[in-house]
């Protein structure tokens, strides 16, 4: 059973070691249900009208995580978080019972981390005492804006009110809690953002995610931004709010540790750092990607994603794994590559090499770097600058030729 008596972690450095058993290792915990779908998502998400079998659910969940501790036995997991969907949406119960299940086939660290991801709605903030009872002690808040107008554009169902009545109770129940914003919305000036973030900043104890708005495909306002009735700042306006972003949340003692991700020294979301720095992590629920080292091997997994489907497929066979590969090593060492210059701390040149089987080319670091857009540091780790940033992509696809 996971033990509940342990204060919640302060999140600290995790190391580059990725082997198993030599590094962290989280699990992801997918609840794919909403409310109601908000017209910029494509993530994982349906809403269903009728109400969810949540016990048929949590049996299943049970099956993968066993049928998954039966590939990877003997790690010991060092973070887990349940995201979305909405998984603010489960019964305390729930949570708990998944929780439990996890602990019965690996090893939980003492520190163990364990996020929630919540709607700030008043109704969802009234379980935030039983999640963490169950076991939770870090929650991400989806609070997305603090103004009215920019919430009702959004598609959310909370007032800005609401939100930050919601983040007085996550205070109140967690000693770590964080929440998202959006920036670059349809009309949003720099002024307007940077006082919108100020307030955020007084109401966030340690971490910010802070996400520009960007369009994706087959979506409401992928449909609206085609026929012109949805209207984005443009490249000179979204590079002047990401510089406001940057501006002042280091100003306020939350400078960015990931491109889209704030928080006070020692506060970073240790799950999301599993990911950048490339460790394992297990995928478990409908729609979930995992990164697992199976007798050797690095496995990318993706189970299916509808909802129902997973559960009749899990029922069956015992998982709902679709999707099950292994990577090569240039695969490997492009996945390395893209998710650690992510990271204000950049990558590890040495352990690219070992992934890929060559190091990187130094005429192309040389050249980036006479461009101002990567930086050796002290310790000789590879990252991109500042100025490089709003131009990550290109920074990676450059480096990865």
């Amino acid at each position: 059973m996971l033990d509940r008596s342990n204060p919640p972690p302060q999140a600290g450095e995790v190391g580059e070691r990725s082997e198993p058993g030599g590094g962290a290792f989280g699990i992801y915990v997918h609840w794919p249900f909403c409310l109601s779908k908000c017209p910029y998502c494509d993530f994982n998400s349906h809403v269903r009208h009728a109400a969810i079998d949540e016990e048929r659910y949590v049996r299943a969940f049970a099956a993968e995580i066993a049928a998954t501790a039966a590939r990877v036995p003997g790690r010991t997991v060092t973070t887990i978080f349940m995201g979305g969907g909405t998984p603010s949406l489960m019964k305390p119960e729930t949570v708990g019972a998944i929780l439990d299940a996890t602990a019965r086939h690996w090893a939980i660290a003492p520190d163990v981390e364990v996020t929630l991801e919540a709607n700030p709605t008043s109704v969802e903030a009234t379980r935030f005492a039983g999640y963490r009872a169950a076991g939770v002690n870090r929650v991400s808040l989806g609070v997305q804006a603090l103004d009215d107008s920019a919430l009702k554009e959004l598609g959310r169902l909370h007032t800005a009110q609401e939100a930050l009545d919601a983040v007085k109770i996550a205070r109140a129940a967690f000693d770590r809690y964080s929440f998202d914003l959006i920036y670059a919305r349809p009309g949003q000036t720099p002024d307007a953002w940077r006082a919108e973030l100020a307030q955020a900043i007084d109401e966030a104890a340690e971490h910010l995610s802070l996400y520009q708005l960007t369009i994706e495909q087959d979506t409401p306002f992928a449909a609206l931004h085609a026929a012109g009735k949805l209207v984005i700042p443009d490249d000179d306006n979204a590079r002047a709010l990401f510089d406001v972003t940057q501006e002042v949340t280091a100003a306020h003692g939350l400078p960015a540790y990931e491109i889209s991700n704030h928080a006070r020294p020692g506060a970073q979301c240790r799950h999301n750092l599993v990911y950048w720095r490339y460790h394992e992590y297990a995928g478990i629920g409908p729609g979930a990607h995992g990164r697992l080292v199976v007798d050797g091997q690095r496995r990318a997994t993706a189970t299916e994603k509808r909802p129902e489907a997973w559960l009749m497929r899990v029922e069956a066979s015992g998982h709902g794994i679709v999707a099950d590969e292994t990577l090569t090593r240039a695969e490997q060492a492009d996945e390395y590559l893209l998710m650690g210059l992510r990271l204000a701390e950049g990558i590890d040149p040495a352990r690219y090499a070992a992934f890929a089987g060559h190091p990187l080319d130094p005429a192309r670091i040389a050249a980036l770097g006479a461009e101002g857009m990567v930086e050796a540091t002290p310790d000789g780790r590879l990252r991109v600058t500042r100025a490089g940033f709003p131009v990550l992509d290109a920074v990676v696809a450059d480096l990865a030729a």
